[in-house]
């Protein structure tokens, strides 16, 4: 099945919520909003047309940087695959846009950032004694051997 790549430009409209999936796998989930601008001849100056809202899942280690790097009303650029989602419940239908990401970054054209490269950790990695798990960022996963369960700043642990 072919579905649409695309790249979209809005605002993290809801805190990034981040969780391990039932195969063992980081999963992220925010919602990002992305409003047309027009320009109002009359007015001289631009307005807002409308807002579309779109679910974007970040998986594997782009969920573990996402959890870390976005929060609410940021804006960033989220490049992807579209899927549109119909569901019915309780007898109503409903129509969802969802963006499984590939790469998400704040936008730079509305401000400044600082990038930091995460070390990725490798199976078989142990904790030594007297180092913080907590150093071992982005992943809620216990690696094997570890005393603690590594913590994203700022996010609740999963359940």
């Amino acid at each position: 099945m072919n579905e649409s790549h695309v790249t979209v430009v809005g605002n993290a409209a809801t805190q990034v919520d981040f969780r391990t999936s039932a195969s063992g796998l980081p999963v992220a989930r925010f919602r990002l909003a992305s409003t047309v601008r027009r320009f109002d001849q009359k007015a001289g100056s631009w307005t807002d047309a409308f807002t579309s809202f779109y679910t974007v899942w970040a998986w594997r280690s782009l969920a573990s940087n996402v959890a870390s790097s976005v929060t609410v009303g940021e804006p960033v650029i989220v490049t992807g695959q579209m899927r549109i989602r119909e569901t019915e419940r309780d007898g109503r239908q409903f129509v969802s846009a969802e963006l499984t990401a590939w790469s998400i970054g704040h936008d730079l054209s509305r401000g400044t950032s600082a990038f930091a490269r995460v070390a990725m950790a490798r199976a078989g990695l142990v904790n030594a004694p007297g180092t913080n798990a907590e150093a071992v960022r982005g992943s809620s996963e216990t690696l094997p051997g570890a005393t603690a369960e590594a913590g994203i700043p700022g996010q609740a642990p999963a359940p």
